[in-house]
């Protein structure tokens, strides 16, 4: 059943009916899905707490609304489409029979290994197929996945391996990236050295690479799964039971992990797919994103799939062999719907027009963006260049904290305006704030952006430290969700989102804390401090500067700074490394020793001459002398 709806008269009655009387309107939605027992209650919530329940008592399992929803309508149908690395090898394409099998026999493999409901496992994986059947079967036993990009380092794999206590990581040999072959295993090996809390190790060989494997402990995939049965009974689950525990970057440097339930997530991100998209049957839909990132969960694997939909999960990246391969997939599998980050736009806008000339592009019907906000030229080509001005580009709004997509036009729905989020989906109470905690109302105002009503498919703790739940989101303005990001709304009443307020760097859509960099610089043992901000930059939207005093006695400057980043790769991953370093006698304080960021980030992104009050500052000589050494 579509909850989809088609015109924009039938938007503004949705939303409507979604703000006046939110219960009826989420429990209709729904009504649509299989539960094994309905809910005695649609909503239960305080802010305060926090304290949110979506369909109190239902129950369910959110495979079985992926899976056996499916097989007799479509079973035949692709589910996933698995484009390789390399553009010569044999692709791979699951039907929705075949992946209910192998979600069935992976299933089966982990109860026999001992997991079971309310078990962590992480998975750190490739995009291989592999990866979405081992988050489909964590679902369908209860099992809790925590899914981390594999190209975080072993120290930050370890952290989130111990603050969710998993006792199992799935894994493989290695992984493609473009000509690089790059290992994963011995990362996971090097994790495990620091804890002994797995017990239990699958690896998936992708690249035939030697490996280590511990007896007992390691096991091969494709040995795991011979002779496993293919049907396997999924667990019954409550509606608020934990689905998956996603770790994001805060302003403190350890990662938080984001909570997210059964009920209310599932019915949110297949809601929130199949609307913004516009998805309808026989489409064929992809996301570039990577199953590490929120996007991927949500609209690589839970929402596609939850709707029936095919889905294509791409290994490589958008310019290997050539800047054209992500054409040459959108031809090669006649993509309608493609949704990828505006630093990707960016960085193949660089090569012009000539990668894009040998390709159609006939089949696109929607464009998206997602994971920051997308500035207008880089709109206007992705519009003109790959939508031939003809597909709606849905520039979507949302955190890993919201599940899914909270404001974005509709495709062909919402009139859209280059780099404007547009407005709320259904169900989405959004408030802009002033720094005194006063809403402002009416059109033509900025400040900071609010939810004031819960949403299905939002976070309901922080593992393990609730607290940080409430301080993080729900502290600032009683008796709101504060996003940490800076709004405009203007005289249509659209929403423009202005970016960061907080501590965090948004890095080619991936956020990142300010303290967990600096962290790991000063690791660096001639490191006496640092402090990072982000400034714009061409291709990743926003790029690390890193302020660093040091000890230099008997070092050069640029063997320092090379020492520094490759401290930064190792303790976080390559996504983190800065891309200047400047190395000064001292740091803008306050006399209460902060730090004034805001003077840093203005020398970063160049604009000196608008530096503001700096008369608290213990040192104002030290300003001088930061503009003076400026990285160009």
């Amino acid at each position: 059943m579509s909850d989809r709806i088609h015109s924009l008269s039938g938007y503004f009655h949705e939303y409507q009916k979604s703000v006046a009387d939110p219960e009826n309107f989420w429990a209709r939605i729904a009504d649509s899905f299989h539960w094994k027992k309905r809910w005695d209650k649609v909503l239960d919530w305080n802010f305060d707490g926090p304290d949110v329940k979506w369909f109190v008592n239902g129950k369910l399992n959110i495979t079985e609304n992926i899976l056996e929803r499916h097989l007799f309508i479509m079973g035949d149908k692709p589910a996933i489409i698995w484009e390789p690395n390399e553009p010569g090898d044999p692709n791979r394409i699951l039907t929705y029979k075949e992946l209910y099998e192998e979600v069935c026999r992976f299933s089966n493999v982990l109860v026999e290994k001992g997991v079971g409901k309310g078990d962590k496992v992480i998975i750190y994986m490739p995009m291989v197929p592999e990866a979405a059947i081992a988050m489909l079967a964590c679902a369908r036993i209860g099992a809790v996945h925590s899914v981390v990009f594999a190209g975080f380092s072993s120290s930050a794999l370890a952290d989130r391996i111990e603050d969710c206590k998993a006792k199992v990581v799935l894994t493989s040999d290695g992984n493609y990236r473009g000509k690089k072959k790059i290992a994963v295993k011995s990362v996971v090996d090097e994790a495990l050295e620091s804890t002994d809390l797995v017990e239990t190790m699958i690896v998936f060989q992708r690249t035939g690479q030697e490996v280590n494997m511990k007896a007992g402990r390691d096991f091969w995939w494709h040995e795991a799964i011979e002779g496993q049965s293919t049907s396997h009974v999924a667990e019954e689950m409550d509606s608020e039971d934990e689905l998956f525990i996603l770790y994001t970057s805060g302003s403190t440097g350890k990662p938080k992990g984001v909570v997210h339930t059964c009920g209310g997530y599932m019915i949110y991100s297949k809601f929130t797919f199949e609307n913004v998209f516009q998805y309808t049957p026989g489409d064929v839909y992809w996301c570039t994103a990577d199953v590490g990132w929120i996007t991927g969960h949500s609209y690589i694997v839970y929402g596609p799939l939850l709707t029936g939909a095919t889905t294509i999960m791409f290994e490589g990246v958008p310019t290997y062999p050539n800047p054209g391969r992500f054409w040459e997939i959108v031809d090669k599998y006649k993509v309608n719907q493609f949704y990828t980050a505006p630093t990707a736009i960016r960085a193949l806008q660089v090569h012009g027009t000539e990668p894009i000339a040998p390709y159609k592009l006939d089949s696109l019907k929607v464009l998206g963006s997602v994971g920051e906000p997308i500035n207008e030229e880089a709109w206007h080509w992705y519009h003109t260049h790959i939508g031939k001005t003809k597909c709606p580009i849905v520039d979507t709004w949302w955190q890993t904290e919201t599940g899914g997509i909270m404001v974005s036009p509709l495709a062909g729905i919402t009139p859209t305006k280059p780099a404007f989020a547009t407005l709320p989906l259904p169900g989405v109470q959004l408030a802009i704030m002033d720094p005194d905690g006063k809403e402002l109302k009416g059109n033509s105002v900025e400040g900071n952006l609010c939810i004031k009503f819960p949403w299905p498919g939002m976070i309901r703790t922080t593992y393990g430290d609730h607290e940080r739940c409430k301080q993080t989101y729900f502290s600032a303005y009683k008796g709101m969700y504060f996003t940490g990001d800076g709004v405009k709304r203007d005289h249509d009443g659209y929403y423009r989102i202005l970016g960061r307020v907080d501590d965090v760097i948004n890095v080619s859509g991936h956020r990142m804390g300010t303290a967990e960099v600096e962290n790991a610089i000063n690791e660096h043992p001639l490191v006496v401090e640092s402090a990072v901000v982000g400034y714009p930059h061409k291709v990743k939207g926003q790029g690390i500067y890193a302020y660093v005093i040091c000890d230099m006695s008997n070092r050069t400057e640029a063997n320092l700074t090379n020492e520094i980043k490759a401290s930064v790769t190792n303790i976080i991953g390559p996504i983190a490394k800065p891309d200047k370093i400047q190395i000064v006698p001292g740091l803008p304080k306050t006399r209460s020793g902060k730090i004034m960021r805001r003077i840093l980030r203005k020398v970063a992104e160049g604009s000196m001459d608008n530096l503001g009050d700096t008369s608290t500052l213990l040192d104002p000589d030290v300003v001088d002398k930061i503009i003076a050494g400026r990285k160009e």
